[in-house]
């Protein structure tokens, strides 16, 4: 469906509001209704303005592609250049160079499998990060690869190798085997979640990017993987982190690769607010929490735009699954907005499961 582009000063957009998982439909299901109070109030005085389909295996999700769209950046898959785009807001001046973020993390090593953990949970010290960059920096450097200091567990790589590599959002990653989501490890569905009998490969949706063993830019991150396995086995900063009972820094993970078009002019931002609690417990499959973070949505943020909406705001919604997304807006006034009000509007739990 295309996008209406109405111009909604309040625009919340909501990850995994769906999710692939077998345990998700009966914990949704398991809700009391009052978990949803805002949000029916808040569609009864919405229309559907936009969908976005895809499947479980882009690798962008589908809430990246939403927000791509509301800013107008490039969002061919894997290749929304998130990096490009910070380095922007940052500087003010789009310098057609590619970037990507670099983001130290743990893989947690199985007989078979690594496993990416929540870099957040690694409680990485700016000191510790820092550290780690300057002993990496000149592995990257030869190719072509300069390093940012950005944060503890994210940094900022400038390098022409990342214009046309495309790479999977850690929200695609985290908490599943790694190999099928490396740069140039192919886009076989079955192997994206290192289980499950085999299964035909996914048909690419259209404008996205597979993934190329034979690119120089893949082939360059699959040996620095390696490299940098090496290196931070045996660093002084995975030793001090050891006594503590902290988790190694052993590894790192490529996201946010691309490049901005040049004088590219970003459209006027709305209120955009983004919310991570259902996407934290499903990362670790807590649909308890998946549920208590539903209630305190609805009854925070739902709740606020739903308040906006009756005071004569337009704000839009968009839930967001692991394949799909929808985007609902406030109707305008007049004779279809009357008639709204005349039928029951969906259910939200109906409206999840098309995601």
């Amino acid at each position: 469906m295309p996008d209406s582009f109405s111009p909604a000063r309040h625009h919340w957009v909501l990850p995994f509001a769906a999710c692939a998982s077998d345990e998700w439909l009966p914990a949704v299901k398991a809700m009391p209704s009052t978990s949803f109070h805002h949000f029916g109030k808040l569609l009864q005085g919405m229309k559907e303005v936009h969908s976005d389909r895809g499947d479980v295996y882009s690798l962008s999700p589908p809430h990246e592609r939403v927000q791509a769209r509301a800013l107008g950046l490039p969002a061919t898959d894997g290749l929304i250049p998130w990096a490009a785009w910070q380095q922007l807001k940052a500087t003010e001046v789009c310098d057609g160079k590619a970037w990507a973020y670099i983001t130290p993390c743990h893989w947690a090593m199985g007989r078979e499998l690594a496993t990416m953990t929540d870099p957040a949970a690694l409680g990485l010290q700016e000191n510790e990060s820092r550290t780690l960059l300057a002993a990496m920096q000149p592995y990257f450097e030869t190719y072509g690869v300069t390093l940012h200091y950005s944060e503890p567990t994210r940094w900022l790589a400038e390098g022409e190798l990342f214009r046309n590599l495309p790479s999977a959002s850690l929200d695609r990653v985290l908490g599943r085997n790694v190999a099928p989501w490396l740069p140039g490890a192919g886009s076989v569905a079955a192997n994206r979640f290192g289980a499950g009998p085999p299964q035909a490969e996914a048909a690419p949706s259209e404008g996205s990017v597979l993934h190329d063993v034979k690119s120089v830019g893949a082939s360059a991150m699959r040996l620095l993987q390696n490299e940098m396995q090496m290196l931070l086995y045996t660093h002084t900063v995975n030793d001090a982190r050891a006594a503590s009972r902290q988790p190694a820094v052993n590894s790192f993970w490529i996201s946010g690769s691309g490049a901005l078009p040049e004088n590219f002019s970003p459209k006027p931002q709305a209120d955009v607010v983004l919310s991570r609690s259902l996407a934290q417990a499903a990362f670790i499959d807590n649909w308890a929490a998946y549920a208590q973070a539903w209630a305190a949505l609805d009854a925070g943020e739902a709740a606020r735009l739903l308040a906006l909406q009756q005071g004569g705001e337009t704000v839009r919604l968009s839930l967001c699954g692991e394949r799909h997304a929808v985007s609902f807006e406030t109707t305008k006034t007049g004779i279809f907005s009357r008639m709204t009000k005349l039928f029951s509007p969906q259910p939200l739990p109906a409206v999840l499961e098309q995601l």
